[in-house]
């Protein structure tokens, strides 16, 4: 069979020879998307020159400098987020994009916010997870003045000036989370909810949700007061244990935040015919959440797909980078998945 020739490229992907030779000698005046549209069809029609088409793509291709500030570096979680980020990064195709991971364990808005400035004025976007705080919105606003897009990541941000957000449903997330609970659970009994702090949209919006779907199917069910844990095991530790032993009509538990550790301790604590009476839902998954699956003290963990939603928000930000006029604020929802100790 004849192999084809830089003709036949050029009129199966419906463009001009020059064109085909253009990209083949580096030339650097030729669309992103034509290149790459041409490149597509060298590889349908198995195109000889295929490996010098994707070269000179990726030689001429824009680079960006791209910052992500995450949260508490001690958490496996949040390095789980950091090693899929640059992976993200290391595997595009048709552009290149540095990463450039910080980590902030002093959760205070002064702290996030000169970091998260520092990180900005270094790079052409950041992505922030972080409590939504008037200062730190300040801080996006700053930085969109500055040209230096911002996304908000896992919990969202009220600042009007942030690019976009990229993260899952947190008001179906909550649902389902109740949904589990009542679905395993005929009798009375009380729920105790933990959050990490109120001001984490994600969590917010998730607890509100986790109520709402209780009044509505669930009555026999009962939820309590929402309490903060600052996202710290211990303290998550001290007060699931002392619920635990101020009542046994605890049915439920839905952690909406940080310190799953601590919460799987003070389960560990309790008689084994007591905690099999716990449904317990939480969120994300590192290896506590995955060990408290396989022990079955974990009902079910609500998780971002860390692959798929670390390529959206490395996506969102080029995007972000590469608009120049103003826009609306974009969000990317991500389904989350349903781990449970049957498939983890």
């Amino acid at each position: 069979m004849k192999r084809p020739t830089i003709s036949d490229l050029a009129r199966e992907a419906g463009v001009s020879v020059s064109t085909v030779n253009r990209i083949l000698s580096g030339a650097t005046n030729v669309k992103a998307s034509t290149a790459q549209h041409i490149q597509r069809t060298a590889e349908k029609i198995g195109f000889y020159g295929l490996g010098s088409i994707e070269d000179q793509i990726k030689k001429n291709a824009p680079h960006y400098r791209l910052g992500f500030l995450l949260q508490q570096s001690t958490r496996e979680l949040y390095q789980h987020f950091g090693r899929e980020i640059t992976k993200a990064c290391r595997g595009r195709q048709f552009d290149t994009a540095d990463p450039l991971i910080d980590f902030v364990d002093l959760l205070t808005p002064e702290n996030i916010s000169q970091r998260l400035l520092a990180l900005g004025r270094n790079c052409d976007a950041v992505a922030l997870i972080a409590a939504d705080h008037p200062q730190i919105g300040q801080t996006v606003r700053a930085l969109s003045e500055m040209g230096k897009p911002v996304v908000a990541y896992i919990t969202d941000q009220s600042a009007p000036e942030r690019a976009a957000f990229v993260g899952t449903d947190n008001w179906k997330l909550g649902r389902t989370a109740a949904f589990l609970i009542s679905q395993m659970t005929n009798h009375t009994g009380r729920i105790g909810v933990f959050q990490g702090n109120p001001r984490y949209q994600c969590q917010d919006v998730a607890e509100a949700s986790f109520r709402s779907y209780i009044r509505e199917h669930a009555p026999h069910l009962s939820v309590d007061e929402c309490r903060s844990t600052n996202e710290e095991p211990n303290r998550a530790h001290e007060m699931v244990r002392d619920l635990l032993k101020s009542t046994d009509e605890i049915v439920g538990i839905f952690m909406v935040g940080g310190g799953i550790s601590g919460v799987l301790r003070a389960l560990r604590e309790v008689p084994l015919e007591r905690r099999r009476g716990v449904k317990l839902i939480c969120r994300d998954i590192g290896p506590e959440t995955r060990k408290g699956l396989s022990e079955g003290l974990i009902t079910a963990a609500l998780c971002h797909p860390m692959e798929h939603t670390s390529e959206v928000l490395v996506q969102t930000m080029i995007n972000a980078v590469a608009n120049d006029g103003p826009r609306s604020t974009v969000h990317h929802t991500v389904p989350f998945e349903i781990i449970t100790p049957e498939n983890i």
